[in-house]
């Protein structure tokens, strides 16, 4: 399954949903789809994981690097993760490394 990136700004704040799969093949374009709109005085971000079925270590590195712009402009969080999810965060260390609501 395909990731599908459904974003929603109000102002400075942004509202980033996924459904599917992050993974070696959609991480890329999660990173290309995000980067220019976070560039655009982003200044709290939230990522809602409701519908994410998988994340893999190429996922983890684009959350990770998102998270790291954002520490420069603003706050960002994770939410809604599912069990599957969740344990992939807690296996990794994520746990520590993303604000995770």
């Amino acid at each position: 399954m395909a990731l599908i990136i459904s974003m929603n700004r109000d102002g400075d704040s942004l509202t980033v949903s996924l459904d599917g799969r992050l993974d070696t093949t959609s991480a890329p374009k999660l990173e290309a789809e995000l980067r220019p709109v976070l560039e655009d005085g982003v200044k709290n971000l939230a990522i809602d994981l409701k519908e994410l079925d998988y994340v893999s270590s190429a996922g983890l590195r684009v959350l990770l690097s998102t998270r790291k712009i954002m520490d420069r402009q603003g706050d960002m969080v994770v939410r809604n993760a599912n069990e599957a999810v969740m344990e992939v965060f807690k296996v990794t260390g994520f746990t520590s490394l993303l604000n995770i609501e």
